[in-house]
């Protein structure tokens, strides 16, 4: 485990101690090895192998914002700061820091880290990276880092991070993917394209392979500055997936560790010898993301109303998930800062109030939408998009199911091409309720969701430069208060991680959702 030192005084100082409080085919079943029977030999034991519901998205740590990928990444590069498995912030790569006025923290790096291809990390990085990612706005990351207005470069190892404003967030920002530490003379020598096809990182696993839509390969990186991991020497993400290939490849010894392990198959892995389901709630909504855009019958405040009374949430975690989920109305949920619990573990059905909203809004007789929805990538994604199109169609509201492959299903998102709604789960590495809420923000989703409340537009603006924790956590949940009543989206359940496990392993999931090699142990 990485030793640390907290930083729990500096964040009493700094008037936010709340928030720290708060907070290898498809279709094969062969090994990694080239067996045909997918299990491994005696003699590659210290290979991990880790059988994944879908593939990374990219190597590009500032345009992606999937939990998956970032699972992946997480070990390859180190961020500024870290949260430990209590969501408590501790630095990572920075040595020491200090507060030099209300928008600029001067900080040191740790001597003698490098990356993976042996360029030692400099300020230069620092600056490339964080710049990079607060300036540039075709980048996913950017609206998490947009509040950081430059680095300044004291030194080799010192530099300051000055923001446009008082920023309550800054170090949850930093401890997360947009701080992982990019090279910058190997990316301004080899170019960018170079890089993302042979990604550097200063992390304790390096890449070695990536073949899309089969697996990611990573080695021990040997001069990594907290010492060589010796548990592993070779780590596999394959890609399965399909749940019941995923599962049998468990079963048979050719995966360790098998992500979203359906409901039906628990029993199945807790009776095989060797293999057991371990458990966790997870900082994960699940939701349909609605269409607020003129034109559509969602445009409508009573419709969306309409279609969240239609939903039984409790039906669906009790008979889909069996228990592997919690009905929420918000996505800021336990243990994250401005978590509202008068909107977790509950949620409304009422099928005549439904009908009654429709009514009011000139569609008595309801109306046909399309829903799209990925297909593997959550728990039970596929059957709980089935059971809300037959809720829907209660309310005589004919749903067009669109099931997607997860990359397609990223491209339709991108281009904005998306119609009445889609399923989506969201995570929040940040454990800051200002991450979940600022999807409500107007100008970020313009064109693909077009929903806009002016008080929520304030509320993030205030609360976006409080450093006063109590005021701004109720300036959270009240923004959670109202997109609960105008529901731009339905939340369906915060879900809970169910992964299948080998014996031969000890490993302990997180609510984060990152897998995390250097904490897992061979028994």
């Amino acid at each position: 485990m990485r030793k640390r030192k907290s930083i729990w005084s500096f964040m009493m100082v700094m008037a936010i101690t709340a928030l720290l409080v708060a907070g290898c085919s498809n279709n094969s079943k062969t090994g990694t090895d080239g067996n045909s029977d997918g299990k491994t030999p005696e003699n590659e034991s210290s290979t991990l192998t880790i059988a994944m519901g879908t593939d990374i998205v990219s190597f590009d740590i500032h345009n992606h914002n999937n939990t998956s990928t970032e699972a992946v990444h997480d070990n390859m590069f180190n961020y500024l700061f870290k949260k430990d498995a209590k969501g408590e912030i501790h630095p990572e790569l920075v040595d020491t820091f200090k507060q030099i006025d209300d928008l600029t923290v001067e900080m040191k790096l740790k001597e003698g880290v490098t990356f993976h291809n042996g360029d030692p990390l400099t300020s230069e990085d620092v600056k490339f990276t964080l710049e990079r990612v607060a300036t540039d706005d075709t980048l996913k990351e950017y609206p998490n880092y947009k509040q950081i207005k430059e680095v300044q470069i004291v030194d080799d190892l010192t530099f300051k991070v000055v923001t446009h404003a008082p920023e309550p967030s800054l170090f949850h920002r930093l401890s997360r993917l947009g701080s992982g530490m990019l090279p910058s003379k190997y990316i301004n020598e080899k170019g960018w394209d170079h890089f993302l096809e042979n990604p550097v990182g200063t992390g304790p696993y390096q890449f070695k392979e990536w073949v899309r839509d089969d697996r990611i390969v990573m080695t021990p990186f040997e001069n990594y500055y907290e010492g060589k991991v010796e548990e592993w020497d070779e780590v596999v993400f394959r890609v399965i997936p399909e749940n019941s290939t995923r599962v049998s490849e468990l079963l048979t010894g050719g995966v360790d560790i098998a992500v979203n392990v359906p409901p039906a198959d628990w029993d199945r892995v807790n009776d095989n010898d060797g293999t057991s389901i371990v458990q966790e709630t997870s900082n994960r909504t699940i939701m349909l993301i609605l269409r607020s855009t003129e034109g559509y019958p969602t445009s409508d405040v009573r419709v969306r109303q309409a279609l969240d009374y239609a939903i039984d949430n409790k039906a669906i975690t009790e008979n889909v998930l069996k228990g592997g989920g919690v009905p929420t109305r918000t996505r800021v949920g336990p243990g994250n800062f401005g978590h509202n619990p008068d909107l977790h573990d509950t949620y409304n059905y009422d099928v005549e109030k439904a009908k009654e909203l429709l009514k009011e809004a000139g569609y008595e007789d309801g109306f046909e939408m399309t829903l799209h929805a990925p297909k593997g990538r959550y728990l039970q994604d596929a059957e709980i998009t089935e059971m809300i199109a037959g809720m829907f169609a209660a309310i005589n509201v004919k749903v067009n199911i669109e099931f997607m492959e997860w990359s397609n299903f990223v491209e339709m998102r991108s281009a904005k091409k998306n119609k009445d709604a889609y399923l989506l789960g969201l995570g929040n590495s940040m454990f800051d309720g200002a991450y979940s809420v600022d999807w409500y923000r107007a100008e970020r989703f313009a064109g693909e969701t077009d929903y806009k409340n002016d008080e929520i537009e304030a509320l993030l603006n205030e609360s976006a430069t409080n450093m006063d924790p109590a005021s701004r956590e109720k300036q959270i949940q009240k923004i959670e208060e109202i997109a609960a009543e105008e529901v731009p989206h339905i939340m369906l359940h915060q879900e809970k991680i169910n992964i299948g496990v080998s014996d031969r392993i000890s490993f302990d999931p997180n609510p984060d959702e990152m897998i995390y090699v250097p904490t897992i142990k061979k028994k």
